[in-house]
Order: C-alpha cells, then structure tokens, then sequence
C-alpha cells in the first residue's frame, strides 16, 4: 500500500515538474519573440524605454522624500493663480547675462520649479528647439521662468539643441524632447515653444486642456493677428497622450516651414479640436532676426503635406532617430544636445 502511494506522488510529481518545464520553455521562446521583434525597430524599442523610464521615474524629480510628503499634503493650486498681472511690457536689456536671470529666479533648479504654497495642477514641459540663437534664449528664460511661476505651474524647461552641419529640423528637435523629458519626469503637458517668441500676457496659461491649444493668436510682427486662418505654429500645447496620439511631429521637414501644418493636419485627422485664448490675451512679442544659413526655406514642404494621411503612423515619434551627444543641467534648464544621421 505504502508502495502504491509513493508511486502515485513521484507520478503525480513528474507530471508538474513536466508541466513546469514546459512552461518555462514557452515563456523563454515567447520572451525572445517579442524582445527580437523590439530589437529589429530599434526607433519603437527606444520609444518604449523612454515612455517606460518615464513610468518608473515620474516622482523622482531632484527632491527628498520629506518634500515629497510635504507637497503631497499641499492643496491644490487654484485654476486661476491670484498672482497673475495680465498685459505685461516686456524690455530687452542689450547687455542682460545668464547670471542675471539666475539671481532673479533662485528656486528653479536644474531647469525645475514648483510652487511651495500649494500643488500645482498640472506638470508642464517647456521645450525649445534651438541653433544659433543664444541672445533670444536669455530673453525668452528672462521673461518666461516669473512668467510660469506666476501661474503656479509645475513645470521644466529642456532647450533642444541641434549640432552638426545638417539643416536645421526643428520638428524633429522637439520629437526629441517628448522623449528625452519623459525620462525625467511623467509630464502632463508639453508646450512646444520657439525661441524666439515671448508671451507678453500671462493670462495666457501654459497648460493642457481635453483639446490641442495654439498659445500665438498675434504677436508685433503680424499686427498682433493670426498669421493666417489654420496657422499652428510658434507656441502649442498638447498633453502626453495627444502629442502620443498623433505620433508627434514628421521627422522628415528640413528647413524653415511646413511642420506646424503638419501638427494641425495630424491633430485634423484625429478629429481633435484646436482652441486658442483670446486676442488681447495671446499676444506675444517676437524677437527680431534674419534667417538662419542652414534654416532656408523648405521647398519641400507642399510636397510632404500632402501625404500626411498616408504616412503619419509611421512618420514621428515612432521613427524618431538621433544621436544623443549629451543632456547637461544647467540652473534654469535642461540642455539636450543632438545629432543627426540623416538628412540633407
């Protein structure tokens, strides 16, 4: 009898070490499957490590743990912050420094900020596209940082500069900077801002709403009205998931022009609606200066937006390819510095 039972256990125990087995195997083979299937899109695999690093990283930030209690127990910031001035005169001072605008903004850090008095109701990423202009960065870092804290948002600045002697892209440039800043932090809006453009009202809130928003309704150079009807360039908001959405911008606008059209037609196309604040309020002042060398106009431009419907699922984030040559913080923001392989 005593015989039968032990039989029946190593009997009983063979079959699960078998079954175990089998199992094993199967989730090794299935394992590789996926893992090589990432590995032969490398774009698609670095799009999930950055999205995933944002999951793992989001509440990481630079603070300790007691600020992290401290701020969890802040109430909520009002949707409309009592700090705001609306119309603002903005001054450009020839000789201003970097220096300057650091002791002028000592609780950014690392190109960070967040109100102590209460919590922000939004995380909003700043990012820059930039090659050359140096002097409008000052500025645009001058006005912008009292600008945002005034409206008690949550928010970094991450300038994405372009080395190298290709044309300049700046839709690639800010594709970069989606996925670069995730990595710091699980941000809920993304404001994609030229350098060259300052907001003159701080009514004009940098944040996200539940629809794509373009910040410039004028600015001097155009008499302070829209450029033309459709016009979704200079400074627009869209949250994580509708930049997500959309597969961000193209990659392939080399030159001056067409990107933003791009955008709009993206966002058109995902039965998305743009809304804008109101003429007295986004107004901005746009700082003068020539084109670029390597910033000519992109005679291209027609040609591609034309085949938006066609190829914007596999044009944007999701074939994203740079050359990360390094990301420097920098006091009042973070600097991300890329290269391009292809291109003209």
């Amino acid at each position: 009898m005593s015989f039968n039972v032990t039989f029946h256990l190593s009997y009983k125990f063979r079959l699960l070490l078998l079954f175990t087995l089998c199992l094993t195997v199967v989730g090794w083979a299935t394992s590789n499957y996926f893992v090589g299937a990432i590995q032969e899109i490398p774009k698609a695999k670095d799009l999930m490590a950055s999205l995933n690093k944002g999951l793992v990283l989001g509440e990481k930030g630079t603070v300790t743990e007691e600020a992290s209690v401290k701020k969890a127990n802040l109430n909520n910031c009002s949707s409309v912050s009592p700090h705001l001035k609306g119309q603002n005169k903005l001054v450009f001072k020839p000789d201003l420094t970097l220096e300057e605008v650091q002791a002028e903004n000592p609780e950014v850090h690392r190109g960070r900020y967040h109100p102590e008095e209460c919590r922000a109701l939004q995380r909003v990423a700043i990012l820059i596209p930039h090659r050359h202009r140096e002097k409008h960065l000052l500025y645009l870092l001058e006005h912008l940082h009292p600008f945002l804290q005034r409206q008690q948002l949550e928010y970094g600045i991450y300038v994405i500069h372009q080395a190298g002697s290709k044309k300049f892209n700046r839709a690639k440039l800010l594709n970069v900077g989606y996925l670069e800043a995730l990595k710091d932090e699980i941000w809920d809006c993304f404001i994609f801002h030229d350098v060259d453009l300052v907001p003159e009202n701080d009514l004009n809130l940098y944040k996200c709403e539940d629809q794509p928003r373009h910040l410039v309704v004028g600015r001097n150079s155009t008499g302070y009205r829209l450029r033309y009807s459709g016009y979704f360039g200079g400074v627009t908001a869209l949250s994580r998931e509708q930049f997500f959405k959309v597969n961000g911008f193209s990659n392939n606008y080399w030159g001056w022009g067409g990107e933003d059209d791009d955008l709009r037609l993206r966002v058109e196309l995902h039965r998305m609606k743009i809304t804008r604040p109101l003429p007295e309020v986004g107004k901005y002042t746009m700082i003068f200066h020539k084109r670029d060398q390597g910033n000519e106009v992109n005679v291209e431009r027609m040609k591609l937006l034309h085949q938006v419907s066609r190829v914007w699922r596999t044009d944007g984030l999701s074939s994203c390819d740079y050359k990360l040559l390094s990301v420097d913080y920098n006091p009042l923001y973070v600097n991300i510095t890329v290269d391009f392989w292809s291109g003209p």
